[in-house]
């Protein structure tokens, strides 16, 4: 029988001085219900709470932990990066090597510019776009997350068209005013939307495999008729590939799907679970960027050797032997055995990924699949804690 007294203590002490008592409401469990458990350690497949039960991790802290949890290699370089420090406030060579080697295995993205999040990635592009066309309008797709951005927080009603409704408080309607929301693979009507204000579109951003709200394919229709559009109405087309870059190929989403966008949003796997981000693509539209163009950002921390120096270690791992596409191909038996038993068995489950799916599990629990009416749900792999 696991025991989860210290967690629910931990829990009690958090929720007086925590909001929630989490510092990201989905570990609240509330979705799944139950109390969440605190983690004390994590190595390789296995995740152990303060409980001391243990589990086998398939979440990886939501993706970035390809190479498992404090691989050696990894370690050390982190060792490495602490001897010399980890932020100057200038720049450094490791940042010229990252930059070079994002480039060179992502085609669309010519230059790059390195920030702390998948949130400020997709903030700062977004920015970029506007700046770059003089335009205001922005539009999103429904089940794509691009981080909590005010202008990117925004829900989609009952239409095909949804105009200025924020899907949190705090958010003023004129922030939202601008962001149009649409149905993914809803060709209909994103040529709709363009053919009446396409002259006003700043950018248009999407998941190009959305895999937050379960996982929804893109049509390659779909895909092509945005990469058209956008560019005959002079608008920005935005890849959020926080959880597709470097994942599902090296090149991204993108490298699969053959589309290449004008702009390309990074986040939490390129540093292995530290935080970074970074966004990149046309030279002509990076060069909107201060010091060289109008179009401001900046952070203290950007390009700070901490999570780059893992980055590069990572990479490292990930180019020899097998690399990703035998982690694909090794992935398929599991998920193939996966996809069996979970038909057996009784209670909700959510699948949602390419290369990871998102199912909670709680001790105990049962769990099956759960299919979203009128989406495709693929279940490829999963994200889950389980038992050991």
């Amino acid at each position: 029988m696991m025991s989860h007294e210290k967690s629910q203590e931990l829990f009690e002490r958090a929720l007086k001085f925590i909001p929630g008592g989490v510092n990201s409401p989905v570990r609240a469990f509330r979705a799944v219900g139950g109390t969440p458990f605190f983690a004390r350690a994590c190595r390789g497949a296995c995740l152990e709470d303060v409980d001391g039960n243990v589990y086998v991790d398939y979440v990886c802290t939501w993706g970035p932990a390809i190479l498992g949890h404090a691989p050696e290699e990894v370690k050390q370089a982190l060792r490495e990066t602490l001897e010399g420090g980890t932020s100057f406030g200038v720049p450094g060579p490791l940042e010229v090597e990252m930059a070079t080697r994002i480039c060179q295995a992502v085609p669309s993205v010519e230059k790059v510019r390195m920030c702390n999040s998948g949130t400020e990635a997709t903030m700062s592009a977004i920015r970029l776009a506007r700046g770059y066309t003089k335009r205001n309008r922005i539009i999103k797709f429904e089940g794509c997350y691009h981080g909590h951005v005010d202008a990117l927080l925004v829900k989609a009603g009952s239409g095909a068209l949804t105009l200025g409704c924020p899907d949190s408080a705090g958010i003023p309607e004129a922030v939202a005013a601008d962001t149009i929301c649409l149905p993914f693979n809803d060709g209909e009507a994103f040529s709709r939307v363009m053919t009446e204000m396409g002259e006003s579109v700043a950018c248009v951003i999407l998941e190009p495999i959305p895999a937050n709200a379960g996982l929804i394919l893109p049509d390659p229709e779909f895909l092509a008729l945005l990469r058209k559009l956008t560019q005959e109405y002079g608008a920005v087309l935005i890849f959020d590939e926080v959880m597709t870059g470097f994942r599902l190929a090296k090149g991204g989403a993108q490298e699969i799907l053959g589309i290449r966008p004008d702009l390309s949003a990074f986040g939490k796997v390129i540093g292995g679970g530290l935080p970074v981000g970074a966004f990149g693509g046309r030279a002509e539209i990076m060069d909107v960027l201060a010091p060289l163009g109008p179009v401001y950002q900046a952070g203290t921390l950007s390009g700070n050797l901490w999570p780059w120096r893992r980055v590069a270690r990572n990479w490292r791992c990930c180019s020899n032997k097998t690399g990703l596409s035998g982690w694909r191909k090794s992935g398929g038996s599991w998920r193939k055995c996966f996809v069996e038993h979970s038909r057996q068995v009784d209670g909700p489950g959510l699948l949602t990924g390419w290369v990871r799916c998102s199912v909670s599990i709680l001790p105990g629990k049962r769990f099956g699949i759960w299919r979203m009416s009128k989406q495709q749900i693929c279940p490829r792999s999963a994200v889950i804690f389980m038992q050991c």
